[in-house]
């Protein structure tokens, strides 16, 4: 099931990687920027996110209108997304049409008009907003801001309404300018796509972006201490996020990460989901997750209950992250983990759009860019105690950082007393603006 990977280097500077399909029909193809939110100063939150609306808000030759009918012209799909390292324009259409979809993307990336600019600020405010009445979503962000207080890692990326209110048009075509170099693009394809064709297209239309480096350096993260930021708000679930540094992107334990992962709340069979939703159904929604960046991770656990579950669930959260780190997974739960990693990598793989997403991340972010094969060569080589160490260094209840939305500020205090005094000891209140 191997597919080819192409690597290659345009005169630009621009980076270019495919990867072929076999019996494939579609292309999907990703412009990838290095610039997120990582790389903006307090007076930018939000800034590349924002950048990232405009990009579709026309250029000197195309309407906004003119934009949408054309890819709706070639049947296909168009979108883009903001991060804390990347933005990316991507497309996914029938193989024959990608060249016309490519000088659509190409001319958006290159001269955003910027003649929309206070219409889509209201979109984004509005954005913004709904992203505040929505506690499930907002809670990650504080827990990020919990673990790396008062840095660029720590702010949300669709940053906050009084920058988006009243960032200028000169101000996001200046940081356009800066971020939006040769040096600074990677061009992502896979499905039905040749490598030197897809490099002509890079040649001929990607020519007006400048050759110098970005302007841009993502600034440190550094984990704080243990610290529960909480939000006072009527809501019908107590939803709290648990947050801990995890592994870089390029960590060579991070295939172990991942497997311990699927162990502690990422599947159906997993320990949290069985323990608190399954067995006692104090939950509907509970899990865990891990993310790696270049210089760093993040690790967590998400949980949405009642105010009168929320005590019992961290005290089974507490026990559950001890037992990672004191006792050896046994074989038939480390193969089933592996097991299921594996068929959600390999099923996943089966789309264009998520195969361009891999190799465009890997290559944005310098990481290695492994197969398919190799993958799952490392995943097998994952042992128990491997795991064991990964649970005692990261997974410590005593080390986590957190944050919760929900009614009472006491309600939330004490449970978080029954998963680590530390925590219980650290509250902080925060308010709707969320900039503590």
């Amino acid at each position: 099931m191997e597919q080819a990977l192409h690597r290659s280097s345009r005169a630009s500077g621009i980076r270019l990687v495919t990867e072929s399909m076999p019996g494939a029909r579609s292309v999907a193809v990703g412009a990838w920027i290095g610039v997120g939110s990582r790389f903006e100063t307090p007076e930018e939150s939000g800034v590349s996110h924002f950048l990232e609306h405009m990009l579709f808000k026309g250029t000197p030759t195309r309407s906004p209108q003119r934009i949408a009918e054309e890819f709706d012209g070639l049947g296909g799909e168009v979108n883009a997304a903001t991060g804390k390292d990347y933005t990316v324009v991507y497309a996914r259409v029938l193989d024959d049409l990608v060249g016309d979809a490519f000088e659509i993307v190409s001319d958006m990336l290159q001269r955003p008009a910027m003649a929309e600019l206070e219409q889509e600020r209201e979109v984004v405010l509005e954005e913004i907003a709904m992203y505040e009445d929505d506690p499930q979503d907002k809670v990650h962000d504080l827990a990020t801001q919990a673990l790396f207080p008062g840095q660029a890692m720590g702010r949300p990326v669709i940053g906050f309404g009084e920058v988006v209110g009243s960032v200028t048009a000169d101000e996001v075509r200046r940081y356009h300018a800066s971020h939006y170099t040769s040096p600074n693009v990677v061009v992502a394809a896979a499905g039905h796509v040749d490598h030197e064709t897809l490099g002509e297209l890079c040649d001929r239309h990607l020519g007006e972006l400048a050759q110098a480096p970005s302007a841009g350096a993502i600034e440190p993260a550094v984990a704080g201490g243990p610290r529960l930021l909480v939000e006072e708000k009527p809501t019908e679930q107590y939803h709290l996020s648990l947050s801990g540094p995890g592994l870089s992107r390029s960590d060579d334990r991070r295939h172990a990460m991942q497997v311990l992962d699927v162990i502690l709340g990422g599947a159906m069979s997993s320990r949290l989901f069985q323990e608190v939703r399954e067995k006692r159904g104090l939950a509907y929604s509970v899990g865990s997750y891990t993310v790696g960046y270049a210089d760093t991770g993040q690790l967590g656990v998400y949980v949405g209950t009642r105010g009168d579950n929320l005590g019992q669930v961290c005290e089974i959260v507490r026990t559950e992250l001890l037992r990672l780190g004191s006792e050896r997974v046994s074989p038939a739960e480390l193969r089933r983990a592996k097991d299921h990693l594996k068929g959600r990598l390999v099923l996943g793989l089966e789309s264009p759009g998520n195969r361009m997403n891999r190799i465009g991340r890997a290559v944005l972010g310098d990481t290695e860019l492994l197969s398919v094969d190799e993958i799952v060569e490392r995943i097998e080589a994952v042992g128990a105690d491997d795991l064991q160490g990964i649970a005692e260094e990261h997974w410590d209840p005593a080390g986590l950082s957190g944050a919760a939305i929900g009614t009472s500020s006491r309600t939330i205090a004490d449970a978080a007393g029954r998963l680590s005094t530390d925590l219980a000891d650290a509250v902080s209140s925060v308010g709707s603006s969320s900039r503590a």
